[in-house]
């Protein structure tokens, strides 16, 4: 499946992942993209793309002069503010999910993007977490709040999928990367820096999905929704450790790169994807992980 001469809608789309796949999306279809946009130059860059961009705020439900008529839906946006407001959170991440949905209830298909921080912690920092693993608080230390909200986001989401008889795909990304940033590019500014880089275990290991196989795989997930709604990981091939790509950076700067672990009891040690239910939904990744931090390098100077 491939998307042509539909009519799109995609939630942050100026974000990490999603402004990569708005800007491949609005080739050959009618975009429509919103978040709250508090950066007007950002939103000035995806009107560039030939986006049509509203300023709407998820979590308080007003979508005012936006249309319902979309055939897709694209659900990015999420909050994933550092302290400790459930609230908010819970508002916002599920809430807004259910509000989106209802809007836009007569839509082909929906995919609304969760995380792997819905998975309980497993002790073995090399467990590959399949989709029936046992759920849980991953406690990630950058946005405490933020597993608990997407687990409520994928409890309304599966429940609008039946409410609305809408196919959704709920679908978990692991660890994103590309020229648009993602966690290893986090990792490339401060080892540029000469700073070291912390991580959790040794090694912290996940299936790192670059930015264009995010475009290339997001249409077959579509084709994939379903009514109870579908759930899959959404993850890179190759298993590949924070100490392995910082060696890799390594070798292409031209310098040392130091990492060091700090153990977070009750965190997830490592984030491997088993990718057996995608890979039968979308084959397999295009963009080797050495070949796609190559780039990332050279994007960003």
């Amino acid at each position: 499946m491939t998307l042509t001469d539909e009519k799109v809608l995609i939630t942050g789309p100026a974000g990490q992942i999603g402004e990569p796949l708005t800007r491949s999306l609005a080739e050959d279809n009618d975009i429509w993209g919103i978040a709250r946009f508090g950066n007007p130059e950002q939103r000035a860059r995806i009107n560039g793309y030939g986006v049509t961009t509203r300023s709407i705020d998820l979590a308080g439900g007003d979508f005012g002069d936006l249309p319902d008529d979309f055939t897709y839906v694209l659900h990015l946006a999420a909050d994933q503010s550092p302290g400790l407001d459930y609230d908010q959170a819970l508002r916002t991440n599920a809430e807004g999910t259910a509000l989106l949905l209802r809007h836009c209830r007569n839509a082909k298909a929906a995919l609304v993007m969760s995380t792997f921080s819905v998975y309980r912690p497993h002790p073995d920092p090399r467990h590959a977490y399949t989709e029936t693993d046992p759920l849980g608080d991953a406690n990630a230390p950058h946005a405490p709040t933020y597993s608990v909200s997407k687990l409520g986001q994928e409890a309304v989401a599966r429940a609008c999928s039946r409410a609305f008889d809408l196919p959704v795909t709920i679908a978990r990304m692991n660890a994103s990367y590309g020229d648009n940033g993602g966690l290893p590019a986090i990792h490339l500014a401060l080892a540029r820096a000469r700073e070291p880089i912390v991580t959790r275990s040794d090694p912290c290991t996940y299936s790192p999905l670059h930015e264009d196989d995010i475009c290339a795989q997001a249409a077959p997930l579509l084709a994939a929704a379903s009514v109870p709604a579908t759930i899959v990981n959404w993850a890179g091939d190759e298993p590949v450790s924070v100490q392995d790509w910082c060696a890799w950076f390594a070798e292409l700067l031209g310098q040392p790169v130091e990492v060091a672990v700090h153990a977070l009891p009750g965190t997830q040690p490592g984030v491997i994807s088993d990718n057996a239910k995608r890979l039968s939904l979308t084959g397999p990744c295009a963009v080797p992980w050495r070949e796609g931090m190559a780039r990332m390098i050279a994007a960003r100077p």
